[in-house]
């Protein structure tokens, strides 16, 4: 690491502009389904948003986890299920049961 420190105030200031960039990422992304990332990464739009409702906890913010998925998905999670989200193929599910296997 470099010798420059960075201030608690800015850590969190950069943390929460990388969520910010990886939330437009994902709604850029709406092609990407959930199983695809958990598939690849292991972790999806809805583990985000249960992240973002444990932290809201944590802090002893008042937060739903129906808001939570509105800040992450950008619009409700039904819509977006009806919107964007597709059947998973076999292909798909045999990934998943072997990426948790």
């Amino acid at each position: 690491m470099s010798d420059n420190t960075l201030t608690p105030n800015q850590q969190t200031e950069l943390e929460a502009a990388t969520f910010r960039r990886l939330v437009a990422h994902l709604d850029e992304r709406k092609d990407v389904q959930n199983i695809d990332l958990m598939i690849l990464a292991g972790f999806c739009r809805n583990c985000l948003s249960k992240w973002y409702k444990a932290s809201a906890d944590d802090q002893g913010v008042s937060l739903d986890l129906d808001d939570a998925r509105q800040a992450v998905y950008g619009m409700t999670y039904d819509e977006w299920k009806n919107t964007y989200q597709t059947e998973a193929t076999p292909e798909q599910l045999a990934a998943m049961q072997k990426a948790n296997g």
